[in-house]
């Protein structure tokens, strides 16, 4: 995960001090951190969690946003890296960074977490793209050593088999649990020799995937795999994530049970909206960001809250505008709107007024909004 503005509410950083860096491949690499003991209570995480890294450059404060490889039970804190670019501030640490040297590490967040059943019979399928694989990697080892009776279905895909990240991590993680976890691997620029395993994840592969690998079921001969999934766990890209997870509601799977992390941003909704809402015109909205009062009015509610406040050029964060990240939460102080479908707030935090100004379509003449969030 990578954050493009940091959010409003604020975040605890901790100096951290750099124990491992490795590359994995001509573009990927690792950073690990230690956990001094009178840290570790600010460092305890869930599987699928990230962290934010802070450097001055210039003069300026950057922050990034990195998901974790390690699993709670590991008790450190391990990032894995994708190099976009040279003028990336990924390629700074890289180039940078060196064994000892300290680093300013936030406290773990996110929520592309799932609930922990160690006493059930689960099965759980992750879909994964590039360097979306690192909050899979965490998921899969903190189930594979918690959860003895969960067995894992893993589809991977990458452009070649030479840019697969963590290979050997996970071929380890496949040899010591050979009856509970499976790896599928999926590339879209080379030929192997397999049509089903050339191309990318999408829709069309989920059909066959269902078809010809979690066919028959090994504990119940009437029934298929698929049909005993319980999770499913997705991250990649926005395209990726949207076909995946369209496809497996399609497929029977309950949107509560789809989880998925963005790794870009991405300005669609990942399930189509299918309601219709009054055109609302003239639209008065005052809102609090960064302890700063603004007022402006929109034309109309044929956009929603987040993106209009960004094409009239307010700082207000966001990364996915897909209601995946919780970047641009806020408090509803003033008037109505409604709250689309979204993978990040709870009922509870919707029934206190949080919502979301990607997923609000505004439905009252006057709003008022507090991104401030403590």
């Amino acid at each position: 995960m990578e954050n493009l503005l940091p959010k409003a509410r604020q975040i605890e950083f901790h100096w951290l001090k750099l124990a491992k860096k490795q590359e994995l491949t001509k573009s990927t690499f690792t950073l690990e951190f230690e956990i001094p003991p009178e840290l570790s209570s600010h460092y305890q995480f869930e599987a699928g969690q990230y962290v934010t890294l802070r450097l001055k450059s210039d003069g300026n404060h950057l922050h990034k946003d990195f998901s974790m490889t390690s699993a709670p039970y590991e008790g450190k804190i391990t990032l894995g890296i994708k190099i976009n670019s040279e003028e990336s501030f990924a390629y700074t640490l890289f180039k940078d960074l060196q064994i000892g040297d300290q680093l300013e590490v936030s406290e773990p967040r996110g929520r592309f977490t799932i609930i922990s059943k160690p006493h059930e019979f689960r099965t759980i399928v992750g879909f994964a793209g590039g360097i979306g694989i690192t909050p899979i990697l965490s998921h899969f080892k903190n189930l594979l050593h918690t959860e003895p009776r969960t067995r894992l279905f893993l589809f991977y895909g990458n452009k070649t088999r030479e840019q697969i990240i963590f290979k050997n991590e996970l071929a380890e993680l496949v040899k010591n649990n050979p009856d509970r976890l499976e790896i599928h691997y999926f590339y879209s620029q080379e030929k192997i020799g397999n049509g089903l395993f050339e191309g990318r994840l999408n829709e069309k592969k989920v059909a066959l995937i269902i078809n010809q690998i979690l066919m028959l079921d090994d504990t119940d001969e009437e029934s298929r795999i698929w049909d005993a999934v319980d999770e499913v766990l997705i991250c990649g890209k926005g395209e990726m994530i949207k076909s995946i997870a369209n496809a497996c509601y399609e497929h029977g799977i309950p949107k509560k049970n789809i989880h998925f992390e963005l790794f870009e941003e991405f300005n669609e909704d990942i399930y189509p909206v299918e309601k219709e809402f009054p055109l609302i015109e003239n639209i008065a909205v005052d809102f609090k960001l960064f302890d700063n009062n603004y007022q402006t009015t929109l034309k109309n509610n044929k956009m929603r809250l987040l993106q209009q406040l960004l094409i009239q050029k307010f700082p207000v964060p966001y990364s996915c505008k897909s209601g995946i990240c919780g970047s641009c939460e806020c408090i509803l102080e003033v008037g109505e709107v409604e709250l689309l479908e979204n993978e990040y707030l709870t009922k509870k935090e919707e029934a206190s007024g949080k919502i979301l100004a990607c997923m609000s379509v505004v439905l009252s003449k006057n709003v008022k909004v507090n991104f401030d969030l403590m």
